[in-house]
């Protein structure tokens, strides 16, 4: 058995590992990492996901989580306590927005959030009791890109910590860490799985200290990662750069598509030279601007409904970043829980659809939106 050498990791679906004996047990906890007991507080599959990742980002160490929610959690958990306050970019996905707002403050953190117009400017925000920054490379849905390097200087000038949500961008166009950040998280479920068909997180730190913080709380509160679902999330690892090209290359012709149809009213994507922060992107994102773009139609739910139907190729899965493309609707899924004022402040109106481009033929696509956009 010793001679097999499997080009693919095997999958270690099990929750506990055996012992020899008393001696090797006291091994497992004065040498860590050297062998393993109980997957919860580790496992191969998880650690070799964590590792491929943590080596795109260039971090000290990566945690893997059981979703880009439970990523959320255990980086706010491993920096703040109760009594702690902690900064938020407006513009956020709303299920982060949901987690500090509505799960934080129940144990004691307070939360506010920061306007982008504010968001290099941190002065009049920070309190003695602040303790980090959270907010995302690409925002969602409207994909207004951040800053880093001048985001971590502001957070670095009054002693906060900065958490990046590197999502939409992928290491593949962006490494925070390398920026100034101390934390990047993921939705492993996204892009770095890439197959709709994985639920994972991740969080990479820049010092040892956070990592062990970001272990800690992992292990504690159960967010661990399933040895399966870490071996798959692996296997997508693999085409990572080869997806992220595709992606990229898609939605920037259909962007190009969407901004000169008469049936849309606005496209939101960093690649298009109108974009507020289109040379930004170029730069952060070598060259590279993502898959996913938003655009507006008539401000009616019917006019949305009408196109959603009349789509053949192109699922409304309130999702993204599967290989496959896909639409979504923000004022109804993934910012549902923010007030209509806050939704129209921000721009998600009734019309905004956010479209999760794919690696399929963008003629192809394109040929989809041409007779879906006919019904609107």
């Amino acid at each position: 058995m010793s001679n097999i050498h499997p080009k693919t990791s095997p999958i270690y679906q099990t929750s506990v590992f055996a012992f020899e004996d008393l001696n090797a047990l006291e091994t497992y906890f004065s040498e860590p990492g050297q062998s393993y007991m109980y997957t919860r507080y580790g496992n191969p599959n998880t650690d070799e996901l964590a590792g491929k990742i943590n080596a795109l980002e260039q971090g000290v160490g990566a945690v893997v989580t059981s979703s880009g929610m439970s990523a959320i959690l255990a980086a706010a958990l491993a920096i703040c306590k109760a009594g702690d306050h902690i900064l938020c970019a407006e513009e956020i996905y709303g299920g982060s927005s949901a987690l500090l707002s509505q799960e934080l403050t129940r144990i004691g953190i307070e939360v506010t959030y920061v306007p982008m117009e504010e968001i290099y400017d941190l002065r009049q925000h920070v309190r003695p009791e602040t303790k980090m920054l959270l907010a995302e490379t690409m925002s969602n849905p409207l994909i207004q890109v951040l800053d880093v390097e001048r985001l971590a200087n502001a957070a670095k000038q009054q002693g906060i910590k900065l958490v990046i949500d590197n999502t939409f961008a992928t290491p593949v166009l962006t490494q925070p860490l390398l920026l100034g950040a101390d934390l990047v998280i993921h939705s492993i479920t996204k892009y770095i799985s890439g197959h709709s068909d994985v639920t994972a997180g991740v969080v990479v730190c820049s010092t040892e200290s956070d990592l062990q913080r970001v272990l800690k709380v992992m292990m504690t509160y159960g967010l661990n990662l399933s040895p399966f679902e870490g071996w798959l999330a692996a296997r997508g690892l693999k085409t990572l750069r080869l997806r992220m090209k595709q992606h990229s290359s898609n939605a920037l012709t259909i962007a190009n598509y969407l901004q000169q149809h008469p049936k849309v009213e606005k496209v939101w994507y960093p690649g298009l030279e109108e974009h507020p922060q289109h040379e930004l992107a170029k730069t952060q994102g070598r060259g590279a601007f993502g898959g996913m773009l938003s655009f507006r139609i008539k401000d009616e739910a019917e006019a949305v409904n009408r196109f959603m139907r009349a789509l053949k190729n192109i699922p409304f899965a309130p999702s993204l970043a599967g290989v496959d493309s896909s639409i979504s609707y923000p004022a109804g899924t993934s910012h549902r829980s923010l007030s209509n004022e806050l939704r129209e402040k921000q721009g998600i109106t009734a019309g905004v659809i956010r479209f999760s481009v794919g690696i399929e033929e963008a003629e192809e696509l394109i040929a989809d939106l041409e007779q879906a956009l006919a019904e609107v």
